[in-house]
């Protein structure tokens, strides 16, 4: 079983955006989430940092500190990536387009 809490958009309480840096956001495949892909965070150098499942409704959530990333999401109908600059601490949306 997977370690990671459940994957929502909406943060936990008493998480402080002016400390905390939070990538969140869906996996879509032709406007639809997807269901259970696998959404890596990559570093700055492309290695593996974390992984979590995507929810029912496509939302994933990393909590990292500022710096640049690659979030990607494989899935048997496809895959990608994003790559997100976070510059500070705060909330950074994310979306990943699979195909």
């Amino acid at each position: 079983m997977c370690g990671a809490p459940e994957q929502t958009q909406e943060l936990p309480a008493g998480t402080d955006l002016n400390k905390h840096t939070v990538l969140a956001g869906r996996v879509f495949s032709a406007g639809e989430p997807v269901v259970g892909a696998f959404v890596r965070l990559l570093d700055g150098t492309g290695e593996f940092t974390a992984e979590v499942v995507s929810s029912a409704s496509g939302d994933f959530r990393f909590f990292t500190t500022p710096g640049s990333w690659t979030v990607r999401a494989l899935h048997h109908s496809g895959n990608g990536e994003t790559a997100v600059t976070a510059d500070r601490p705060g909330l950074y949306p994310v979306e990943v387009s699979v195909i």
